[in-house]
């Protein structure tokens, strides 16, 4: 989904919609830095990040928690993403 749909979503007057958007919006960072992360385990990233790969790791994996509760929510909530 393009960051502008997910931005009217997440602008919604309708806290569903808004969830959605903020689910959007998590999965589209979520996928960008899977792919610097793929990039770099494979040595082609075009630059050297500041930060350990440690520090990216445990973005990733607050990421996926953060994804598994918006998932949860939704389910109870009966938000359909």
């Amino acid at each position: 989904m393009d960051l502008q749909t997910i931005t009217k979503l997440m602008l919604s007057q309708d806290y569903k919609e808004r969830m959605k958007g903020e689910y959007y919006h998590l999965l589209n960072r979520k996928e960008n830095l899977e792919a610097v992360l793929k990039l770099w385990d494979s040595g082609k990233l075009t630059f050297t990040p500041d930060c350990p790969r440690s520090i990216y790791d445990l973005q990733m994996r607050a990421m996926n928690d953060y994804k598994a509760v918006l998932e949860a929510r939704a389910k109870i909530e009966g938000v359909a993403l």
